[in-house]
């Protein structure tokens, strides 16, 4: 029985969508096919490798959210071009462009605002994900109360959701979201 490899666009291509050079889309492209052979990573081997990253918590639902934000056709997979576009954005995308990439990401449903239903099933799987004994701990209280924070902060017209202008607005205003926004710019 053959396997049937995807094959991914030309690396010319590739350099004209994303913030890479050419020999940096060869080495993740090498790492990429390293670990998903077929050239395609469906949603549990995404979970699967994203584990390896976080082995004293359970990632299983915060790498669910980040696949489906990296499954930019909503096909269950991720291909190699889906997986450097956000990889670009995350690293080397504009501020606009990042903040967009990561309301996107909290958008769980892609209705265009963040519930607090939304923005608990993140906080949730953020906590999960780091585990029970972190240092200092982790009050059982903590990811409701960064979720009322959140709200507090970004909710500006009181309705009860975040609308990307009032995240994009909230964010560009507040100087520790923008510094974290350039902590991966010189990753790669």
């Amino acid at each position: 029985l053959a396997t049937v490899c995807y094959r991914p666009e030309g690396l010319d291509s590739l350099v004209q969508k994303t913030s890479f050079s050419k020999k940096e889309l060869q080495v993740l492209y090498r790492g990429f096919k390293n670990e998903c052979p077929s050239g395609i990573v469906n949603e549990e081997t995404f979970k699967s490798i994203y584990s390896q990253f976080f082995p004293q918590g359970d990632s299983t639902m915060y790498a669910h959210f980040l696949f489906e934000a990296f499954d930019t056709h909503n096909n269950g997979s991720v291909s190699f071009e889906d997986f450097v576009v956000s990889l670009s954005i995350i690293l080397r995308g504009s501020i606009t462009d990042k903040l967009n990439w990561a309301f996107n990401l909290y958008d769980l449903n892609k209705d265009g605002c963040i519930t607090r239903e939304e923005m608990t099933d993140i906080m949730n799987s953020i906590y999960d994900m780091m585990g029970k004994y972190t240092y200092p701990c982790m009050r059982d209280s903590a990811p409701k109360e960064h979720v009322d924070n959140f709200f507090q902060k970004m909710d500006r017209n009181n309705d009860g959701v975040v609308t990307i202008d009032e995240f994009l607005e909230t964010c560009q205003k507040d100087e520790n979201i923008m510094q974290s926004m350039h902590m991966f710019d010189n990753v790669i």
